[in-house]
């Protein structure tokens, strides 16, 4: 792991992952020259170990990584950190996209890509609104409760592993139960208004979100076609 310049930053702290080191280093530049404490690691193991050591905000992860796969490190990091996953994918392959997005990535971004892109991204993902800035009791639908201010999902009284992104959906739409929310307006809420990317993003994370809740895909959250979600209780 190579350090980035000066101390941690109010702006938030990134590691850049990626096996090709000039790009490493030079996206980690152009992070620091834009406020943040980035530092870079170029293998699977070496990214475990530093977001254990230095727990970063953001972790930026190429997919292609020797050692384990970018998937495999976005799996894992789900199991000990809440950092948000922007993933590096290659261009037109949706394959990667959905795979890192099924291990838990926010966000994506392909290659080639600008750096002032990648910097928006970053940017984005850390103005993202807390969930529990104003939580109010927990909600209630049927044998789903989702308690914004413990950050606890159960069903039937068991709990629900939730990535950060499903989470902040969730909360996001029994905020407003039965009231239709498109995915524009998920984007504005979970992500940021000057998010711009590719809106399906929210139908994979919203597929996940349902499969872990149920097996029966709409009981809690129904889909409005040409519109989109809205929470109900079946």
């Amino acid at each position: 792991m190579e350090p980035g310049s000066g101390p941690a930053h109010e702006a938030g702290r990134v590691l850049v992952v990626d096996d090709e080191k000039p790009l490493a280093g030079m996206v980690a530049t152009y992070l620091a020259r834009a406020g943040y404490d980035a530092t870079v690691a170029h293998t699977g193991p070496e990214a475990l170990e530093a977001v254990r050591a230095g727990a970063p905000d953001v972790v930026v992860l190429d997919l292609g990584l020797p050692g384990l796969d970018g998937v495999e490190v976005c799996r894992r990091l789900q199991q000990f950190s809440d950092c948000y996953v922007l993933m590096l994918t290659a261009r037109g392959d949706e394959e990667d996209k959905l795979a890192g997005l099924a291990a838990g990535a926010d966000d994506y971004i392909t290659k080639p890509f600008s750096v002032r892109e990648l910097i928006a991204r970053v940017a984005a993902v850390l103005r993202r609104p807390r969930t529990s800035v104003h939580p109010g009791p927990a909600r209630v639908f049927g044998e789903l409760t989702v308690d914004v201010a413990a950050h606890q999902v159960r069903v039937g009284g068991d709990p629900v592993g939730l990535t950060r992104t499903e989470f902040e959906l969730l909360a996001a739409l029994s905020a407003r139960p039965h009231q239709v929310l498109t995915r524009r307006q998920l984007i504005d809420t979970v992500w940021d208004p000057a998010w711009v990317g590719d809106e399906r993003l929210v139908d994979v994370h919203i597929g996940h979100l349902r499969r872990k809740l149920d097996e029966d895909p709409g009981r809690y959250i129904d889909t409005v076609r040409g519109v989109g979600y809205r929470m109900v209780a079946r």
